[in-house]
């Protein structure tokens, strides 16, 4: 993780400072911002952000404005970091592309191993299996973190792309939705398991027909069929 950029936008200089620290000893050069406008002036003065780490409720442009602002033109992992424990708030993130979500106060550990683990998935450093899977013409190449659909690229988040890759790894198996959280989120999650139904419905609607081979297992999780066997 050595030299990975990492820009924090929070209004609370303690936060920032607690979070820079951290992420310092850990070998990452952390950027800061202080409001959303800040934090979108950097994020395209920094070309090379691996992640973003972004408070909920800033002045001038709160987390919602500014994510759905770099959603328009990057798929950059973002990790929200908010005060309420409203799991409305929290499905509402995932919608705008969130990859993950924190709520305050929390462990400054915790928040560098979901750090680690994002950027782990999203650097192609993983290795054990095939970095191409393709299944009824969808196509994942894991190490150029690109996902085409009959031959067209298709924009995922970090968290859809995940999910994509874990359904075609376990093809025609059940999987529940606690497996799904254990295995994707990479750690033990406690929210409401809607989150991977909202990131479902949107993987799904972003793969076109392709999205139908993501089967419903009702009252336990979701299993990918294709159509190739």
């Amino acid at each position: 993780m050595q030299g990975k950029k990492i820009l924090v936008v929070d209004d609370e200089s303690r936060m920032r400072k607690l979070v820079h620290d951290y992420l310092s000893r850990e070998g990452y050069e952390v950027f800061e911002a202080g409001d959303g406008e800040e934090g979108l002036k950097v994020f395209y003065e920094q070309k090379d952000l691996a992640l973003v780490i972004l408070d909920v409720m800033m002045p001038k442009l709160d987390g919602w404005e500014v994510l759905k602002e770099i959603r328009e033109s990057s798929q950059i992992p973002v990790i929200m970091l908010t005060a309420k424990g409203d799991e409305d708030d929290e499905l509402h993130g995932y919608s705008l592309g969130a990859d993950e979500y924190l709520a305050k106060p929390f462990s400054p550990r915790v928040l560098v191993a979901h750090v680690d683990a994002v950027i782990r998935r999203t650097s192609g450093g993983e290795t054990g299996e095939s970095d191409v899977i393709e299944k009824a013409g969808i196509r994942i190449d894991e190490t150029a973190h690109e996902v085409t659909v009959d031959g067209q690229v298709v924009d995922l988040s970090v968290k859809e792309f995940d999910l994509l890759s874990y359904f075609m790894k376990n093809e025609g198996i059940a999987l529940s939705r606690e497996k799904i959280l254990n295995n994707v989120w990479e750690y033990d999650y406690f929210g409401d398991a809607r989150t991977i139904d909202t990131h479902v419905k949107k993987l799904r609607s972003k793969l076109g027909e392709k999205g139908d081979l993501i089967k419903t297992i009702w009252g336990m999780g979701y299993k990918f069929v294709s159509d190739e066997g």
